[in-house]
């Protein structure tokens, strides 16, 4: 028998279900559409553990106001290439966005702008962010810490949260390098990914309580102890360990957000206390420094890309490569392909929600 074809859901129609959801719990139209432009543009790019995975856990989280989705952020204290930013636990694509903007303005004034925010909530891939400074011609930076799930070289305790980074250099004719990583070794979503398809998890992902790698996705995801970017201490994981530190002094502890275990807990269920999640948002203009930026970026993308690879089948990739192609590959087909738990999930949600369910191509 000739397989079924696959269930594509369309860009447009992902982004439609999504502010329709949020719309339901009562978030102006307008942080609607910037909440599921950003969860929409992971799932494009392949990014599913950043995308429509976290709908339910932004819906619940705003269904018991631990989000309050109609909050606007505001400037506390600024200089001209600087800026302390409260999200007034805000959607965190709308104090993301706000901050990036800011940061984005004064480089184009001062050649550099920092922006840290306080009170925000989960802002998705931090790579959105130095997008939105590369669309604009500027190098980006972002990070942010998260809830704690990363166990520090050698401890069986959860103590810094994925704390990922970003960075964003744009080169000519629309290339770029843009590197988007969590400090962990995956991100927790990777995690939740293996949990829907049912599937083992690789060595050096996750903890067991007490401490030893796991494989079991129920039990490293019930453990919530992630190890840090390199694995154990003997594959050089306290060098994950300190980037997701360093990430947290300039996010969580600079901000005077909350940071390493202060941060709650979040679960699918949503959470009963506000985030307080730490950002950071820096744009930086290249034309301050050496000249013919993007060209150079272009020359030294190329010299990356243009070495020998090992197989000959799997090009040598840059950060963003991959992501770039995996638009073109849902662009070609018409639609995303979701798995079939998180399909499961929608049509949940639409009956809960009482809105028009996801339709397919």
């Amino acid at each position: 028998m000739a397989s079924s074809a696959p269930k594509l859901v369309a860009v447009a129609e992902s982004r439609r279900f999504m502010i329709d959801c949020f719309k339901a719990v009562k978030v102006p139209q307008a942080h609607a559409e910037a909440q599921a432009d950003l969860l929409v543009a992971a799932d494009h790019r392949g990014h599913f553990s950043h995308g429509m995975n976290r709908l339910e856990m932004y819906i619940n989280d705003l269904a018991i106001n631990s989000t309050d989705g109609g909050a606007e952020p505001k400037v506390l204290k600024e200089t001209p290439a600087t800026a302390w930013v409260d999200g007034l636990n805000g959607l965190g694509a709308v104090v993301g966005n706000y901050c990036m903007d800011l940061a984005i303005k004064k480089a184009k004034t001062v050649g550099v702008g920092w922006v840290c925010a306080k009170g925000s909530n989960h802002y998705g891939m931090a790579g959105w962010y130095a997008i939105r400074a590369m669309e604009q011609g500027l190098v980006g930076m972002s990070m942010t810490n998260t809830s704690p799930l990363m166990a520090p070289t050698r401890a069986k305790e959860a103590a810094l949260g994925t704390n990922p980074l970003s960075l964003g250099a744009p080169a000519t004719n629309g290339d770029k390098f843009l590197l988007d990583m969590a400090t962990t070794a995956v991100a927790v979503g990777k995690i939740e990914i293996q949990r829907r398809k049912g599937a083992a998890l690789p060595d050096g992902w996750a903890q067991d309580p007490n401490g030893n790698i796991t494989n079991d996705a129920e039990l490293g995801f019930s453990t919530g102890c992630l190890m840090p970017l390199g694995g154990s201490e003997l594959t050089s994981g306290y060098k994950g360990f300190g980037l997701g530190a360093m990430v947290d002094i300039l996010s969580g502890v600079m901000s005077g957000a909350h940071y390493s275990t202060q941060v709650r807990k979040w679960t699918h269920a949503g959470a009963d206390s506000a985030a307080d999640l730490g950002q950071v948002f820096i744009a930086v203009d290249p034309n301050c420094f050496a000249p013919n930026f993007e060209e150079r970026m272009t020359d030294f993308n190329a010299r990356l890309r243009g070495v020998e690879p090992t197989d000959p089948s799997k090009p040598v990739l840059l950060a963003g490569d991959k992501e770039s192609q995996n638009m073109a590959s849902v662009d070609a087909a018409g639609g995303i392909q979701y798995l079939e738990n998180q399909l499961k999930t929608c049509a949940s949600l639409a009956e809960k929600l009482n809105i028009k369910p996801l339709a397919f191509n």
